[in-house]
């Protein structure tokens, strides 16, 4: 199959939708299958381990790593058309493209919903009302899901999340893949290279610095644990916005946790399982997740999982057998985290359940499922449009890609 994935942002950026569109790729194309990125971003930028990656040019916008556009490049669009089935994984520009260049020749479209939406648009539009946004995605979620051939999401609790923007689709949960081989055999790096005593208790968050991740509730608990353990330590694996980076950091000045708290900047992926293995817990207070791949990968390299309660993280973390999980709430949160910190035969209790329940993304296992849902619809797709300029089209694209 030729098989088309479409993301609003890709490489250099890096998020947990793009590792997972890098990894579905890589294993897709060792199954036998020709697979293509289209994004957007500068045209002009390689990479040197990786093809089949078509961007079409856009607006940057300032320093986030998105660019912004309502349409692709004639090359694109055209190489698009040749695709046997497209993953759309952003339901606004991507998806609204899908829909525009591949109905009308009857290409099946899978779309996965990764995002809380709802609670983004909270985080970056507080001044709009919630039952307006909420409104907004009400009226445009629905129509967009029934004009696709599948809707997939990673986890059951998302199912309920999208009930409630009213689409009311058939929904499939495919969770997001792991390359779990490369946390379940990580190596530790040498905690002598960061200053760290073999007896500290590590604590390790790995995402973006971002508003939507509630990094500000975790610092402060973090900073109440300090005040009562002495060898805690919280690694910040990651990078977000100069700005609101620059905010988190001063927040930790203000928390008087400068030697406490320690940030690595970005780290590239493939070092990531070492740093993980390096440490005891791994802690989150998100809950805008739909997935949390970075729990998961943790959990691949032996950590206990510290959360919040919500859809996403409560769904892949078991409450008190692969980690903990609390309610959104301050002294709850500290408290469990801190019974973590302090039993150590538990935290080797759930490390052993945590390791196991990872097998369960396994990306081998989840391309599986994806190669299912996408053979069956190719077979079931309506004929195409076949006039001989559609036909010509897709041999010279075919042979020009190839």
């Amino acid at each position: 199959m030729r098989i088309g994935l479409m993301v609003d942002n890709y490489k250099p950026y890096i998020s947990g939708v793009t590792i997972q569109v890098e990894l579905s790729k890589r294993h897709l194309e060792l199954a036998g299958h020709d697979v293509f990125i289209f994004t957007f971003g500068d045209p002009e930028y390689k990479d040197d381990h990786e093809v089949r990656v078509i961007r079409s040019p856009g607006v940057p916008l300032a320093d986030t790593g998105f660019y912004l556009s309502l349409r692709y490049s004639r090359r694109a669009k055209q190489l698009l058309q040749t695709m046997d089935i497209v993953h759309v994984h952003h339901p606004f520009l991507s998806g609204r493209l899908a829909l525009r260049y591949c109905r009308p020749l009857h290409i099946p479209i899978v779309f996965t919903n990764h995002s809380r939406y709802d609670l983004y648009a909270q985080a970056y539009f507080p001044i709009m009302p919630e039952e307006l946004s909420h409104g907004m995605l009400q009226a445009y979620m629905p129509s967009f899901c029934q004009a696709t051939e599948l809707v997939t999401t990673p986890t059951q609790g998302m199912i309920k999340v999208l009930r409630d923007l009213k689409v009311d689709s058939h929904i499939e949960v495919v969770p997001n893949g792991i390359d779990m081989k490369h946390f379940n055999n990580a190596i530790p790096l040498p905690r002598s290279d960061f200053g760290f005593k073999d007896d500290d208790i590590l604590l390790v968050y790995a995402g973006r610095i971002a508003l939507e991740k509630n990094i500000p509730f975790l610092l402060q608990s973090f900073a109440g644990v300090a005040q009562a353990i002495s060898n805690t330590h919280l690694l910040v694996i990651g990078t977000g916005i100069q700005q609101y980076e620059d905010e988190i950091k001063e927040m930790v000045n203000e928390l008087n946790m400068q030697g406490r708290i320690h940030f690595t900047g970005k780290v590239e992926y493939k070092k990531l399982p070492a740093y993980f293995a390096m440490c005891d817990i791994f802690v989150t207070a998100s809950i805008t997740e739909t997935f949390g791949m970075s729990n998961v990968e943790a959990m691949g390299a032996g950590l206990p999982v510290m959360g919040v309660h919500s859809v996403g993280v409560g769904d892949t973390v078991i409450d008190g057998v692969t980690g903990f999980l609390a309610t959104h709430d301050l002294p709850a949160f500290t408290a469990k985290l801190t019974r973590l910190c302090l039993d150590l035969d538990l935290r080797q209790q759930m490390s052993i359940a945590a390791r196991k329940a990872s097998s369960d993304y396994a990306i081998e296992r989840v391309t599986d499922m994806l190669l299912g849902h996408y053979q069956r619809l190719v077979r079931d797709a309506l004929p195409r449009k076949s006039s001989w300029r559609t036909r010509l089209r897709g041999f010279f694209e075919r042979f020009s890609s190839s």
